[in-house]
Order: structure tokens, then sequence, then C-alpha cells
């Protein structure tokens, strides 16, 4: 049973999820907000929505390693799974900007700052702000790419009647279904985790990342098949930003978090070994299978290892 409601709740989490974002940037376009902010803040901040809403949840119910799982799961698999996915599915990736010159110190500053702020065991509420403030720092960084993001923009949107009644009841709706998915996924996986003897971590790391992560996934596939793939690679980067920044930086503001780097050791390890490999990929333009192969590989290998610690 646990795991049905498991499903049905990451289903309406990352649905209200959708919804918001794509109410946000009706508001935007109806009062003419620059590009910038429907982009950069809707893309960067919308996508870690399930992300957050998962941690914050797992962080009030004083879960503390399932809300830094789930930010280290969903780093690590928008890296390797869907990056390295679609690296494999695209023919030719061919970007236009210099993605290794203007976007990999994002990739990596993060990982770093939470490296230090965790090797004393616990993130504390003021380390919760400065996250917020790096990601303040991230969202200025992203407004002088305001052109790079406006390709990204529903397009249907700009075409569509505008309503208050209309877009403030989808907001509400989708409020509730991102606070009330989030609240059950941790519960019954809580839940999940207690019946099979499995650790909360690893049930972050694997289940609810997977589960927060699927809207990274699918984007990046269609984009992938629709021959942009490169759109993806920036999405990713600025995804893993937020997760660190303000998924983790809320997670913690709400409760302090407690992080056993010594035990969780590989695990962090394999997101900054995954990061600084995304970077290595940018700076030598390695857009092909050889690099998607290598991503799914370093996958295999950290399911692998989290798999035979169970036994």
């Amino acid at each position: 049973m646990d795991f049905i409601i498991f499903i049905i709740s990451m289903t309406v989490l990352i649905k209200g999820a959708d919804l918001i974002i794509k109410e946000s940037e009706r508001i935007a376009l109806h009062f003419n907000i620059s590009e910038f902010v429907i982009g950069a803040t809707l893309i960067a901040i919308g996508t870690s929505l399930p992300e957050m809403a998962a941690s914050i949840a797992a962080s009030y119910n004083h879960k503390s390693e399932m809300a830094v799982a789930n930010v280290l799961g969903s780093v690590i698999l928008n890296i390797t799974l869907v990056l390295g996915l679609v690296f494999l599915i695209s023919k030719n990736i061919d970007p236009k900007r210099d993605i290794f010159a203007k976007d990999s110190t994002w990739a990596l500053i993060p990982v770093f700052v939470f490296i230090l702020m965790a090797f004393d065991g616990v993130i504390t509420r003021f380390e919760g702000f400065l996250f917020l403030i790096l990601m303040v720092g991230y969202v200025i960084f992203l407004s002088k790419e305001a052109t790079l993001l406006s390709e990204e923009i529903d397009e249907e949107l700009v075409k569509e009647p505008f309503s208050w009644f209309k877009t403030s009841l989808l907001l509400l709706i989708g409020f509730i279904c991102v606070v009330g998915g989030a609240d059950f996924a941790i519960q019954s996986a809580s839940n999940i985790a207690r019946n099979f003897g499995i650790s909360e971590w690893i049930i972050g790391l694997f289940l609810i990342a997977f589960g927060t992560s699927l809207p990274e996934l699918m984007v990046s596939i269609v984009a992938a098949i629709n021959k942009k793939a490169d759109m993806s690679i920036g999405n990713i980067i600025g995804s893993n930003a937020a997760n660190f920044t303000m998924v983790l930086g809320s997670a913690a503001i709400v409760n302090p978090l407690d992080v056993d780097v010594q035990k969780y050791l590989f695990d962090i390890s394999t997101a900054l070994v995954v990061s600084i490999v995304l970077v290595f990929i940018t700076a030598n333009k390695m857009y092909n299978k050889a690099a998607g192969i290598a991503l799914l590989t370093i996958l295999t290998l950290f399911v692998y290892n989290s798999v035979s610690s169970l036994g």
C-alpha cells in the first residue's frame, strides 16, 4: 500500500510543480516582465520545486538523512542518468554558448560549499541562509544571460487570454499538490524503508531522488529528440546549483540538517566527482556517445556500491 501511496504522491507532486511553473510564467508574461525573470527564475527555481518540497517535508519531519540524500541523489542522477541518456540519444550536440567558460563554475561551487558546511556534521539555519544568498548570486548571474533563456518560454502561453481567477485557482491547486504530495511521499517512503529494513538515506538517495528528477529527465529526453540537447546541459547545471543552494538552504532553515560525512563519504564524493566530470566534459566539448557511456558507467558503479552496502 505504501508503494501505491508513494507513486501517487510523487505524481501529484510533479504535476503540482508543473502547474506552479506554468501559471507563474503566465503572470510574468501578462505583466511584461523581462524574459530573464520568466526564464531564469522559473527555470532555475521551478525545475527544483519537487526536490525542494520533498526535502523541506523531510526536514520538517526531522528526517535529515532523507532531505540531504534527496539532493545528492538528484544531482548524481541529473548528471549521470539524464545527461548520459541525452548524449546517447543525440546525434549532434554543438552548443553556440561556451558552457565551460560561462557555467562550469556553478557546477562546482555549490558542491564545495556543501562539503565545507557539512564537515562539522550539521548544516545550521545560518548556513541555510548562506545557501539562499548563494542562490541570489546565481540568479544575478543568470540575469546576464537572459537572451539565452528566451527560447525556453512556452510560446503557447503568450497566445492564451489571461484570467486572474483561473490562474489563481490553478496556482492554489498546484501548491496544495506540491505540499500534500511531498508530505505523503516522505511518510510513505519512510514506511517503505522501515518495512524493508532499508535506511532513509538510501530511500532518499534513489527512490525520492529519481522521482523528483523525473521532470528534468523527461524534458531533457524530449529536447534531445528535438535536436535541442545543448539546452539540457545548461538546465542540468542550473538545476543542480538550485538543488544545493535553494533546496538544502530551505530545508536547513526549517530544521538544522545532520550530515554524517564519514558514513556517507562515498555518496558525497560521487556527487563531487560527477560534477568535476561534467566540467571536464564541457571543457573538452565531449558532447558525444562516449561521454554518455562514461556517465552511465559511473551511475552503474554508484548503484552497485550502494546496493552492495545493503548486504
